[in-house]
């Protein structure tokens, strides 16, 4: 028993020191968030300022241009980052931490940074389409879908351009989601990248009830995870006496804080790996936290779904390895078995249910569940290799997915319709656009693994870092999965090249540059990737200096807490 001396004498030494001194905070490591964030506020005061007719060329310009320049301030960081040499300790190679420890400045973090800021200009080009006078978001969101209202604001061609402010927004908060160092910040950063993306997806300009209604199944799943991480946090305090990834780290070495002993506080500990994994779990979509993810892709306009599976998915999985190399690495052996379990279940269930589906989108969140599942099987590793692995994965999915959903904005039910939803709507597109089913096909090969594509290379790496650190069982799961998913892809491709379409078959709308653009970087980013990977490969992490390091740990893996 503790006794009450004791337990003052622990407190007194576990409580802050007060101090007049400012923080130091380093704002040129911060630049690039710092681009994103002013460029927000400014996009706020263009739409309460600017005339509209000007509005949305404006808006698009800023957007572009802070995008384009935090990712210029982004390489120049990973310029300054230093190699490593011989004598250098792992810690002196990974990076920096700045603002009171809350934000870590390292070569993952900057490759994933890059990465989110490569895709969201990406997901801007097909935001900004527009195809016969109209856009893919409402002409007012404010107004009651079949309204009068409604249709005086599409007839007078009304533009949603607050949609580049909620993007910014939104991509502040993926920029800082895996940069953060404590938990505290990670749940601002989790907040301040899902509220735009709420409101986002509730404003498609066709089908808006089933839009509306997938912005509303996501703010209340995702207040819900939210409230679990937010809790898992709480816990985890409770047992380390602090929210920072590197004092939990140390705290799990030593068997928690000084108010415990004797391993007393380890179920505290299980219980808050647990709760803050549901709240991840949840924004990367897998089982069983992925039921959101079908309804929300079909049912938000489709940039912005090429928003969440490209961009969103980096960011969550970012934060995730973050989580569980630097906070919980000490702790590998007890979140791996449940890690274990999550990504079976999400390979198998996934694979199966998404043979059943014949809308298009749909499929494809099934398809981005499964992927999810194939990356969990690196972090199961907890090894640099797997870390390695999953982000060339998220990056080489990030661009064929982008693709993917740029091609289906093109393929409509007939001549001003809707987009063609159905897969048997679909039949007979590889004789009227051949160019564009061949696109669509490379996609879907690569998400099914094949030779010379970057889902091939991705997938190898992932595997093979499972395999390394003694996950094969795993591994055989998620070869099954692949064949699994390889049949549904399939039979997409079969559609468009080998059935006779019902009528006329489906209408295509000409690409324009914007749109064009897209398909092109999809398509040579999945054949560069795919035929010479090298490049990425090695450079995705400095070379590991030799150290005695226990296995999970993740010292030299290139993370800093």
């Amino acid at each position: 028993m503790i006794s009450l001396t004791d337990s003052v004498s622990a407190a007194a030494v576990a409580s802050p020191l007060i101090t007049e001194q400012p923080p130091a905070i380093d704002y040129a490591l911060l630049s690039p968030m710092l681009v994103i964030f002013a460029a927000g506020v400014v996009a706020v005061l263009i739409e309460a300022f600017a005339p509209a007719a000007r509005r949305h060329s404006v808006q698009l310009g800023l957007a572009l241009a802070s995008v384009l320049g935090a990712f210029v301030l982004t390489v120049l960081q990973v310029g300054a980052m230093p190699d490593a040499e011989p004598g250098m300790a792992p810690e002196e190679v990974a990076g920096v931490t700045t603002a009171l420890n809350s934000v870590a400045i390292d070569r993952p973090t900057l490759f994933l940074q890059g990465t989110i800021l490569v895709l969201s200009f990406i997901s801007l080009l097909l935001i900004a389409e527009r195809r016969t006078g109209e856009s893919a978001f409402a002409a007012q969101a404010a107004t009651v879908p079949g309204s009068e209202e409604e249709r005086s604001h599409v007839l007078a061609g009304s533009r949603h351009t607050e949609v580049y402010p909620l993007v910014l927004f939104a991509l502040l908060g993926m920029l800082l989601f895996p940069a953060s160092n404590d938990f505290l910040t990670m749940f601002v950063a989790l907040e301040v990248m899902s509220l735009p993306l709420y409101l986002l997806c509730g404003l498609a300009r066709r089908r808006r009830l089933f839009s509306q209604e997938a912005g509303v199944k996501y703010f209340l799943l995702g207040a819900f995870s939210s409230a679990f991480f937010l809790f898992g946090i709480a816990l985890v305090y409770g047992y380390a006496g602090s929210v920072n990834f590197a004092d939990i780290h140390e705290a799990i070495g030593t068997g928690g804080s000084p108010l415990f002993v004797g391993g007393t506080a380890t179920p505290l500990l299980l219980v808050g790996i647990a709760m803050i994994g549901v709240g991840l779990l949840f924004k990367i979509g897998a089982v069983p936290f992925h039921n959101w993810k079908p309804d929300v892709y079909q049912g938000a306009p489709t940039p912005i779904t090429a928003l969440m599976a490209s961009s969103v998915l980096v960011a969550a999985f970012g934060a995730l390895l973050r989580v569980f190399f630097m906070a919980f690495g000490a702790s590998v052996d007890e979140w791996r078995p449940m890690l274990w379990v999550v990504a079976i279940l999400t390979m198998v269930l996934a694979a199966v249910v998404a043979v059943t589906q014949r809308d298009i989108k749909r499929l494809l969140a099934y398809s981005s569940v499964v992927h999810a599942g194939f990356v969990l099987t690196a972090v199961v590793a907890a090894t640099p290799d797997g870390l390695a692995g999953a982000m060339f994965y998220l990056a080489a999915y990030g661009f064929t997915t982008i693709g993917a959903f740029a091609v289906v904005t093109l393929v409509r039910t007939h001549e001003n319709g809707p987009e063609a939803a159905d897969i048997s709507q679909w039949a007979g597109l590889g004789r009227t656009s051949p160019l564009l089913a061949g696109s669509l096909a490379l996609f879907l090969l690569a998400f099914a693994g094949i030779p010379l594509t970057s889902g091939f290379i991705g997938k190898f790496a992932v595997f093979q870092a499972a395999v390394s650190a003694g996950a094969t069982p795993l591994v055989v799961v998620g070869v099954l999965s692949s064949a699994v998913t390889a049949f549904f892809y399939v039979r997409i491709i079969v559609q468009m090249y080998f059935r006779e379409p019902e009528g006329s078959g489906p209408s295509v709308i000409r690409a324009g540059a914007v749109t064009g653009s897209v398909i092109g970087v999809g398509v040579a980013a999945t054949l560069f990737l795919g035929v010479y990977p090298t490049p990425v490969l090695d450079t995705l992490l400095p070379q590991p200096v030799q150290a005695a390091v226990e296995p999970g740990t993740a010292t030299e893996d290139g993370f800093t807490r």
